[in-house]
């Protein structure tokens, strides 16, 4: 059986340029804060998400699909270019408190051999960490996913994402995110997927010292992704993350949360997000030059 390498998600530079469109009640909630009708119907999300791949794949490195709103679109419409590799999500969102992923598990509906008949090179795993919940189940889960992934010639991609603890309102989120790091930073998995230190913000030493702290602590490639961090600042963001060992982006908001319920989607996105998409891989490919 083939097994897939990171050579298979990355540009020819060695970085990865990797576009995320797995957002699931998250997108439905940005289009609801567009402005489009409510409730925002399943349909407008699969639309909108096989578009930006259909536009932005030539692009991207690599994008990642989710089983529920647009995997199969994507495969059937044979959406992606030739040179983007698929990424399918495997994580069961848990709402909870009010809030639309409050845990997660890992998604046993995804098949890993029918992922990987259909072009899929590797499987995610958004694993939530919380200073007052149980290491070791995050542990086993991670450890489970690596064996799911890795029995079936997947690549393996983890996307440990920090949230305040249950209880008790003390929350440092830059302390937290280098803790989930250095709890699951040498997982065995085959890339970390993390929230940007600082959300970017900030002078460039200041971005750099708390991403090489970062660094220190993944034992894996690792790449950034740009949920909470302003557009405009997730350029700098990926260049300070690679200076300090970054190896790219995986990344959704950044590139077409600015176009989400505006007319003429199709357009918006050539004109809007092709170019920011762009613009970041050339920066991928600036960085992994200087290596």
């Amino acid at each position: 059986m083939n097994h897939y390498t990171l050579k298979d998600i990355t540009r020819p530079s060695g970085g990865f340029a990797m576009l995320a469109v797995d957002q699931r009640e998250a997108m439905r909630l940005m289009f609801a804060a567009a402005g489009s009708q409510s409730p925002v119907a399943d349909q407008v999300l699969t639309d909108f998400k096989v578009n930006a791949a259909k536009i932005l794949s030539p692009y991207a490195s690599a994008i990642l699909v989710d089983q529920q709103f647009c995997y199969r679109q994507v495969v059937e419409q044979n959406a992606l270019a030739q040179s983007c590799a698929m990424i399918v999500a495997a994580d069961e969102f848990i709402p909870g408190n009010g809030i639309p992923v409050d845990s997660v598990v890992i998604d046993k509906s995804v098949d890993p051999q029918a992922v990987k008949r259909n072009g899929g090179k590797a499987l995610k795993l958004l694993v939530l960490w919380r200073s007052d919940e149980d290491a070791q189940q995050r542990l086993e889960m991670v450890k489970d996913f690596n064996q799911l992934c890795h029995a079936n010639g997947l690549l393996s991609i983890i996307e440990p994402v920090v949230r305040p603890p249950r209880r008790g309102d003390k929350f440092d989120r830059e302390q937290a995110i280098i803790d989930a790091a250095r709890e699951l930073g040498d997982s065995g998995s085959d890339l970390y997927k993390v929230e940007m230190p600082l959300s970017g913000k900030g002078s460039r030493p200041e971005l750099l010292k708390a991403s090489q702290r970062l660094n220190e602590q993944i034992n894996m490639p690792w790449v950034i992704l740009s949920s909470g961090i302003d557009e405009k600042l997730f350029p700098r963001a990926v260049s300070v993350a690679m200076t300090a060992g970054a190896s790219g982006f995986l990344a959704g908001r950044a590139v077409w949360s600015s176009v989400v319920g505006l007319p003429d989607t199709e357009m918006m996105l050539r004109d809007i997000s092709l170019p920011k998409l762009q613009r970041l891989g050339e920066i991928v490919d600036e960085m992994m030059a200087r290596r």
